[in-house]
């Protein structure tokens, strides 16, 4: 198994879009799907997209589970050639979290989100990409704005090593934006410069709840 680690992105005020988690859960699907009253699953299947607030995440299957007490727990899947995508704003206006990966799970209780094989997860301040984490497991808490990542064969890196690039930010984005043509691109779109991100390193993995 590879590196894990945990990576802190965001503190204090800045977290994800906190008025998500007051919106309903919709789904809508291309070719329906099969209710299991009993056990209270439901399977969507065909270009599947849930969303909730600003919360969007597309796949091509669905499986959604309620728990005895209303909450829900989504596995979705993708196909070959087009992974899982999720994407969600941040209360930072112009900020999101994006990340595809095989297989998603989504835990509308602990407000989760699990990347599953090849993942890749993303925070973007308007069309840039201000930090990026691939591995073959990552873990992003929506509540706290964490990522935990883990390595492994299924991670999108040839050795299956968890990478992390993180661009400047700051006073050291500013001191690097004359020399930097891409980030006098990004001056001359009006994206707005981030503001310092504090990183915590681990070594453990939340344990994963069944479904």
């Amino acid at each position: 198994m590879g590196f894990a680690g945990l990576l802190l992105l965001a503190a204090g005020p800045a977290q994800a879009e906190k008025a998500d988690r007051l919106m309903p859960l919709n789904i809508v699907s291309e070719k329906g799907g099969s209710v299991d009253v009993a056990n209270q699953r439901t399977e969507f299947l065909g270009d599947v997209v849930l969303s909730r607030g600003s919360l969007l995440l597309r796949a091509e299957r669905i499986d959604l589970r309620e728990t005895g007490d209303g909450y829900y727990q989504a596995n979705a899947s993708g196909k070959t050639g087009k992974q899982v995508s999720f994407r969600q704003a941040r209360d930072v206006p112009g900020e999101a979290i994006e990340g595809f990966a095989d297989a998603l799970e989504y835990d509308t209780r602990s407000d989760s989100v699990r990347f599953l094989g090849n993942a890749v997860v993303r925070r973007t301040q308007g069309n840039r990409v201000a930090d990026e984490v691939t591995g073959a497991i990552i873990v992003y808490n929506n509540r706290s704005e964490v990522f935990t990542a883990e390595g492994g064969n299924a991670s999108p890196h040839p050795s299956g090593r968890v990478r992390v690039v993180l661009m400047p930010r700051g006073a050291a984005a500013a001191a690097e934006a004359p020399s930097s043509a891409s980030a006098a691109s990004a001056a001359s779109s009006g994206v707005p410069a981030a503001s310092a991100v504090p990183l915590q390193p681990s070594l453990t993995l939340p344990q994963r709840k069944p479904l």
